[in-house]
């Protein structure tokens, strides 16, 4: 015979352990489930293992999704301060880097921690590891067939998340939830993930690996000043992880390697008369010598005195490193995607409750839905709030 629950969450991440809490708290009856071994692993590894937990500039212009304005309400209800609230009556230290983002004093384990503990402050109910085998709905109750028995409950709510990272357990379960209940999807694709480069055309800058500086990198549809890395395969860090989430596949990019300059071709120029140091040498003063040397091997002009250089060949070198563009082949993939773009389409969806709207009863939280973040704690503030909106509007079964 089934158990009967209020409400039953799938996925312990984040905004699902969020969810269930909220729920909880309010007296429903909460069972929460999930199919690996350890809860909140993508937790655990965010934030070099310190968990950037949110940012204090969050506003619904730092996410991306195909109908822009649905994240606004529940962004609104549940704010940064709100997390840092709850951060406070659990003695949690933390502390802020730079654009608001903010990090655990200790270790991200603490947030984790933290979320079981509000579970067990709502005597939210385990089943973990648990595999959902099949799902279904009659008499408006949902029934779950698991590995761990049979459950039976008014409310189902699904933060299972996007399909990054796969050796962290991350799968498509969520979406195919939502397309067995005639809930469109978004289709799903790597974000916030290093890009990558046809290795003949990436060669003369594989042995750049390691090097890194703030850049402005844009494409068709964004722009940002971060840090850039050059890696083998091609490049990564904040500046590149941000403009992944918008670069569509067979679309150039461009980096201004050089921000701060803003007339380097005719500064060169007009430092010409009579300088005999070394055009590398000049630049170096500006960019990282490797990358200097790399440049001025480029256009030919290695070994030479900015004196013998001509106007036009600096002008050249000074437009290629001010307006870089390149041909992303592709990107590293889910492997190193830190959130996936795309998911349940919120325009089925109720912006308040997150419940689908053409199925009463069921609810989508986190990453699972078509909203994503800027890389800087956006991501778990839309899994706090999201999960705090979906929380305080579930059902329990004399509801139904």
């Amino acid at each position: 015979m089934a158990e009967q629950f209020d409400v039953a969450v799938i996925g312990a991440g984040a905004a699902g352990m969020m969810c269930a809490a909220v729920a909880g708290q309010r007296g429903l009856r909460v069972v929460l489930l999930d199919h690996a071994e350890r809860i909140g692993e993508k937790i655990r590894i965010s934030g070099g293992g310190r968990c950037n937990f949110t940012n204090l500039g969050t506003s619904a212009a730092n996410f991306l999704s195909d109908n822009p304005h649905f994240c606004r309400s529940a962004l609104s209800r549940y704010t940064p301060q709100d997390f840092l609230a709850l951060l406070a009556r659990h003695h949690i230290g933390w502390h802020e880097k730079h654009k608001g983002q903010l990090f655990c004093d200790d270790s991200a384990q603490q947030i984790i921690d933290m979320l079981v503990a509000e579970c067990a402050a709502g005597d939210v109910s385990w089943r973990q590891p648990c595999k959902l085998k099949a799902l279904s709905r009659s008499e408006e109750r949902w029934q779950l067939d698991t590995s761990l028995g049979q459950i039976d409950c008014a409310s189902l709510v699904v933060a299972t998340g996007g399909l990054s990272i796969p050796k962290i357990g991350a799968s498509d379960l969520g979406h195919r939830i939502a397309r067995q209940f005639d809930i469109p999807v978004v289709a799903p694709r790597p974000a916030l993930v290093p890009l990558s480069f046809d290795p003949a055309a990436w060669a003369p800058f594989a042995e750049l690996a390691g090097l890194a500086l703030e850049v402005e990198v844009s494409s068709a549809s964004g722009h940002f000043r971060e840090d850039l890395l050059f890696t083998h395969r091609g490049l990564s860090g904040p500046a590149i992880l941000q403009i992944s989430s918008y670069w569509q596949p067979g679309e150039a990019i461009q980096i201004n390697l050089a921000p701060d300059e803003a007339r380097l071709g005719e500064a060169l120029i007009d430092a010409k008369p009579g300088n005999r140091q070394h055009l590398a040498t000049i630049l170096a003063q500006t960019l990282p010598r490797r990358l200097a040397d790399t440049w001025v091997q480029r256009h030919g002009l290695q070994g030479k005195p900015l004196a013998d250089c001509s106007d036009k060949a600096l002008r050249a070198l000074a437009q290629e490193l001010q307006a870089w563009s390149l041909l992303p082949s592709g990107s590293e993939g889910y492997r190193k995607a830190e959130v996936t773009r795309g998911g349940v389409d919120t325009r089925a969806l109720d912006q308040k409750t997150m419940m689908a709207r053409s199925q009463p009863g069921l609810y989508f939280v986190g990453e699972v839905m078509d909203v994503t973040g800027w890389l800087g704690g956006y991501n778990f503030q839309w899994a706090w709030a999201s999960a705090y909106a979906a929380g305080m509007a579930v059902q329990g079964l004399s509801a139904g």
